[in-house]
């Protein structure tokens, strides 16, 4: 089984990443407290992070893109 499969699970706490809101405003507003603290422990400590990297491909403090 490829371990870097995408699961219905990673899914699921990808969602997580994406309500907390936490990583909601280091996405947003990009500086701050928050920002250092997502960038700090979001590939080490937190699942969701880590899960919503591996779904989207990007870190959870990066911006979302912006559709016109």
């Amino acid at each position: 089984m490829n371990s870097s499969a995408i699961t219905e699970k990673d899914k699921a706490m990808a969602k997580k990443c994406m309500e907390c809101p936490v990583c909601k405003h280091a996405r947003n507003k990009q500086k701050g407290f928050w920002f250092w603290f997502v960038t700090k422990i979001e590939n080490r400590f937190c699942p969701y992070c880590i899960a919503y990297e591996k779904v989207y491909g990007k870190k959870a403090h990066a911006p979302l893109a912006r559709v016109s």
